[in-house]
């Protein structure tokens, strides 16, 4: 995506890989830049969306930034290893309620779209679980194929990349990719998460350069090459431009808020 974007944009694009924190220290470091467009971020939706409600001492608020586009959007799914014996979320319900608060579940971090997604699964059921977090979804699936874990809800493509069986998707319909993979509806649980990616620049950031980085975003995402690479990698193109991105943002926050706050996800200052 660099290449085309700088393409579009007409000048250099420099990346710069933040991690830390769950992509807070990346997005601070974003929320405090000067607007002018120099400093833009691509991010997964938990630093924007989910951090904000769940580390209230993070410096920064959703608003905090400006929405250019929605790159892409990909449903987080609930998987297990193969020889777990677990088919179904009946399967992972009867488990937890043989074991409360015992049957271990993995996630790419506290407060994470992993983190969330099964606490929405844990109201949803009335079961109680053990949550163990790990740096990043690497560190979960080694620790699934262990043994260590029993299921961790993650990206789609993992499920073929380490041969593991799909339970579920948190999703409002089946996947073109994966027509055999049922949705969390089907079973029952009205449950949507979805690991989606965005582009943001600074709050205040001028609208003639908001509006130039909107049409170098849209332009770029039309470009055969990346929708290829990007459905390769298991993160399908979906684009909206900036009203429509600012509104998503602005409902995605909602909803992650009341879910953090009626799970008491809260983490303490």
């Amino acid at each position: 995506m660099q290449p085309t974007l700088a393409e579009e944009l007409g000048t250099g694009v420099v990346i710069r890989n933040v991690g830390g924190a769950t992509g807070t220290i990346g997005a601070a470091e974003v929320a405090r830049a000067k607007p002018d467009g120099t400093m833009l971020m691509l991010t997964s939706m938990a630093p924007v969306v989910v951090q904000p409600s769940f580390r209230p001492s993070i410096p920064y608020r959703t608003d905090s930034f400006a929405p250019v586009c929605l790159v892409a959007d990909a449903p987080a799914v609930l998987m297990t290893t193969r020889n777990s014996g677990l088919r179904s979320v009946a399967d992972v319900v009867a488990r937890a309620r043989a074991a409360p608060g015992q049957v271990p579940f993995a996630s790419g971090g506290v407060g994470g779209m992993g983190h969330i997604a099964m606490t929405g699964l844990i109201r949803a059921t009335g079961i109680e679980m053990n949550h163990i977090p790990f740096r990043g979804s690497g560190d979960a699936i080694i620790a699934l194929q262990s043994g260590t874990v029993l299921m961790l809800a993650a990206e789609a493509n993992l499920v073929k990349q380490y041969e593991l069986h799909a339970i579920g998707a948190f999703a409002e319909q089946r996947l073109p990719e994966s027509p055999d993979m049922p949705t969390m509806r089907e079973q029952g649980h009205d449950l949507v998460f979805a690991l989606w990616t965005g582009l943001y620049a600074p709050a205040n950031t001028p609208e003639p350069v908001l509006a130039r980085l909107e049409g170098a975003c849209e332009r770029t995402l039309r470009a055969p090459a990346i929708g290829e690479g990007m459905a390769r990698l298991g993160h399908p193109i979906r684009y909206l431009g900036r009203r429509e991105f600012t509104e998503f943002t602005r409902a995605e926050a909602a909803k992650y808020h009341e879910v953090i706050e009626a799970a008491g996800m809260r983490q303490a200052d």
